[in-house]
């Protein structure tokens, strides 16, 4: 385990008869040659230490270190007997410490409990310790890995004793069907053991060195991202997660579920996912957004690009979303957030349209209070000001979305001074009065339903975006279900063909028997995997429909 971290030391090496390691230790350190993994190190105390006794303990850690890990190391002394095979009994006690489904009996198309090991088991390596026989099988020379495979051949018979012999290894095979064997020499004489954490690789055995080397260079090789049922890859954060739960559960007297424990890393997730999709949403529209924008459709640009990067976060993170309820929380926060975008931008936008237009009747005001425009004449020279501030108001840029109601209501406020001033303007006759106060209502309405337009024009604006925002969600989840499809199907094979080729090995060593136990298994799963490239994604996507579209829907409704 040091030589794998690139390390001397590090665990410690017990070289005393006292066991070391209590529980399981770890250690994370940079996957060699893929600098986007950690390679996570478990090292679990020894089983059949005679000073615990207790076996349910030793069984725990076992199961532990199979659901934690992507590649299980089985180390062990000496050569593979049936001493070292009973001391591997734990492997056929996984049955009662590890279950696949929280109630596998429910469903009759469902494989055996134990028959879905292989979706989620790790790779399985021997690692024999100290060994010094001569490989050879029949008096010819082997390999580590036809040694393994002869120590697990079965034996032919009803009794009792068979039994027991076959039981571990028909475990090993069913459970583990990609498996490796190493052979290791002692690393140095037995005077030095005490002190091999400080001696330099020079100072061992040659043999171990390059045994160690080859070892190493295999797992780094060979070892994949450790991933749950459906293939999805387990992170720093889900490993933790995991360890909590499996251990949460073994605490409370129950057996770790793979099935459950999914689904609850799923709800962790998945919350988390919309969080973090959320908060870079708003992480990026605060580095984007300049209020006030020229245009609701400006801010909408904005919004699309920085709600297809949270999308994308949210994607990369979920899974298990079946019915999508994490996604419709997600698109209904972005579309509250957006919201509330707007309503902040129409603020700004009043804010300094107000301002604008203070400063730019400054002068009118001046006149109004110094009754400049109580003469003869008068209305002419006011109407005239108004129109001239209206000019300048226009020209200026940057007022934003809300710069025809902002002047809108500047006219509605001037009003009541308007009409006093025309009232008391004798220049001009009761017909010309009549007149200047219909031209007045005639414009005051014409800018009230041009304003009523832009509203009308700024709400298909945001049902197109709503449309747009639908349109990109159904099209991620699309690309997410299919590649969640062939990921699937790749598990599924894998299965399959586990199951196919232990098939083959007993028919071919004459175990029809338990070949024929393994049909009914091989038949559930090609129809399983008939029916999952019938299916279609797009079967999935009406229900997501139902959950994105009454959303745009309800606005409508609510706007007219």
């Amino acid at each position: 385990m040091n030589k794998l971290a690139g390390k001397n030391s590090g665990f410690p090496l017990g070289s005393t008869v006292q066991a070391n390691t209590k529980g399981i230790w770890m250690w994370c350190v940079p996957y060699p040659g893929k600098p986007d993994q950690t390679l996570v190190l478990l090292d679990t105390e020894g089983l059949g230490d005679v000073e615990k006794g207790d076996t349910q303990n030793d069984s725990w850690i076992f199961a532990l270190a199979v659901l934690l890990s992507s590649t299980l190391v089985y180390n062990s002394m000496g050569t593979i007997d049936q001493h070292a095979m009973d001391q591997l009994h734990y492997v056929t006690e996984l049955t009662e410490r590890i279950k696949s489904k929280s109630s596998p009996g429910a469903n009759s198309e469902a494989l055996e409990d134990s028959a879905e090991y292989v979706r989620f088991f790790p790779t399985f390596i021997w690692a024999l310790r100290d060994f010094t026989l001569q490989l050879e099988l029949d008096g010819r020379p082997c390999t580590e890995d036809e040694y393994l495979e002869n120590a697990l051949k079965l034996k032919k018979g009803n009794f009792r004793e068979v039994h027991l012999f076959n039981l571990p290894r028909e475990c090993i095979r069913l459970f583990f069907p990609t498996r490796k064997c190493f052979i290791f020499d002692r690393p140095t004489n037995r005077k030095n053991l005490h002190r091999l954490e400080d001696m330099e690789e020079s100072e061992l055995e040659l043999e171990f060195v390059q045994q160690a080397l080859q070892f190493c260079r295999h797992v780094y090789k060979t070892s994949k991202p450790k991933t749950i049922p459906g293939g999805h890859i387990v992170t720093g954060r889900l490993l933790a997660n995991l360890v909590e739960t499996y251990v949460d559960t073994i605490r409370s007297g129950g057996v770790p579920c793979m099935e459950n424990a999914v689904l609850a890393l799923a709800q962790i997730e998945n919350s988390a996912a919309v969080v973090e999709a959320t908060g870079r949403y708003v992480e990026l529209m605060e580095q984007k957004l300049e209020l006030p924008t020229e245009t609701l459709q400006d801010l909408l640009g904005i919004h699309a690009k920085c709600e297809d990067e949270a999308l994308q976060v949210f994607m990369a993170r979920a899974f298990k979303d079946d019915k999508q309820q994490f996604q419709a929380e997600l698109m209904k926060a972005l579309d509250q957030k957006k919201e509330a975008y707007c309503h902040k931008n129409e603020l700004e936008s009043s804010k300094r349209c107000r301002a604008l237009l203070v400063q730019l009747s400054e002068e009118l005001e001046h006149r109004i209070n110094n009754a400049f425009y109580s003469r003869p004449g008068g209305y002419q020279d006011y109407f005239n000001d108004l129109k001239a501030i209206t000019v300048k108001y226009h020209q200026e840029s940057g007022k934003g979305v809300m710069a025809d109601v902002a002047l809108q209501q500047f006219f509605k406020e001037k009003e009541d001074v308007g009409r006093a001033i025309l009232q008391s303007d004798e220049a001009l006759t009761e017909k010309e009065k009549e007149a200047a106060d219909a031209r007045t209502r005639a414009e005051e309405a014409e800018r009230a339903n041009e304003i009523q337009r832009q509203k009308q024009a700024e709400l298909e604006e945001k049902l197109e975006d709503q449309r747009r925002s639908h349109e990109a969600n159904i099209e991620y989840l699309k690309e997410k279900m299919e590649k969640d499809q062939e990921k699937m199907l790749e598990e599924q094979n894998k299965v399959l063909e586990s199951k196919l080729r232990e098939q083959h090995l007993l028919l071919e060593a004459g175990f029809q028997k338990h070949a024929d136990e393994l049909n009914k298994q091989i038949g559930q799963l090609k129809e399983q995997n008939a029916r999952m490239k019938k299916r279609s994604w797009f079967s999935g996507l009406l229900d997501v429909a139902t959950l994105f579209l009454p959303g745009i829907v309800n606005k409508v409704i609510k706007r007219f």
